[in-house]
């Protein structure tokens, strides 16, 4: 099997840069009229997959939304995984694991092993040091899958750890992104990515990444095209996935009305296609 991040480049390629979010959040479960429990997770959660299998580079179920209903909730996130991947879709786990030793390795196996919630790449927050995420490069090199660290974040509260400046002037989030590119040395296309905030007004320097990029914050949230142009320099933009949530699931629950949407954005984000 190629590795990890190959078999999303091709996808990309194919399918246009876009990674869609299954975040079915209270509200959103409101919205398309469905009930606040595992069925209307389920409900929500199905028409998602059946919009979005074959059509995108990536889907990104956010897990804590999974996780919310306990057992229950975690069985419909197996099955639309395993759903997903076996229309040849690759799945991004939005998880944010991070720690460190033995507890670390789980995770890691929960993830990018082969249990029944093994997925196509995981994110993976690096906030313990760089190093700590060792087992999760390790297995997903070993398995030919990914892993996707959170380096810049939109958040307001990440610029106070994440813009402060070490003794050898780079920001954290840039020595985040340099040690991404160390584990992607070497490589056609890195299976490490970085994630890197849509709605910043300044992005670390991504030039010797060599993996993707996933950019969450368009739509809704204020991001899109000119924003992603003026964060990425023109000769990077062929490694940016454009992370979008909201601005897809607010025209559910139609599924024709979510892949016009999808179609829709593709089409906006098609100048990073290279």
């Amino acid at each position: 099997m190629a590795t990890f991040g190959v078999r999303l480049r091709d996808a990309m390629r194919e399918h246009g840069p876009l990674c869609v979010g299954i975040d079915p959040h209270p509200p959103l479960l409101r919205a398309w009229g469905l009930t606040e429990d595992v069925a209307g997770l389920k409900a929500f959660t199905d028409a998602c997959v059946e919009a979005f299998a074959g059509r995108v580079a990536l889907v990104k179920p956010q897990v804590a939304f999974f996780e919310t209903y306990g057992s229950g909730g975690i069985l419909v996130l197996e099955e639309a995984i395993g759903e997903l991947r076996e229309a040849g879709t690759l799945v991004l786990a939005d998880a944010k694991r991070g720690d460190i030793g033995s507890t670390m390795d789980a995770y890691a196996h929960a993830w990018l092993a082969g249990g029944p919630l093994a997925s196509d790449a995981v994110t993976v927050s690096p906030y313990l040091g760089f190093g700590s995420l060792a087992p999760a490069l390790d297995l997903a090199k070993a398995n030919d899958r990914g892993v996707f660290v959170l380096a810049a974040t939109s958040n307001p509260e990440a610029a106070e750890l994440q813009t402060i400046t070490g003794p050898d002037g780079r920001t954290i989030a840039q020595r985040m992104v340099d040690d991404a590119a160390a584990a992607n040395a070497g490589a056609e296309f890195g299976s490490v990515g970085v994630v890197v905030g849509a709605t910043l007004t300044e992005a670390p320097d991504l030039g010797s990444l060599n993996g993707p990029i996933l950019m969450p914050g368009v739509g809704a949230q204020g991001g899109g095209a000119d924003s992603i142009r003026k964060l990425v320099p023109d000769s990077d933009l062929g490694a940016v996935v454009p992370n979008v949530s909201r601005e897809v699931l607010k025209v559910g629950p139609s599924v024709s009305a979510l892949q016009a949407k999808v179609a829709e954005l593709t089409g906006e984000f098609a100048f990073l296609q290279r």
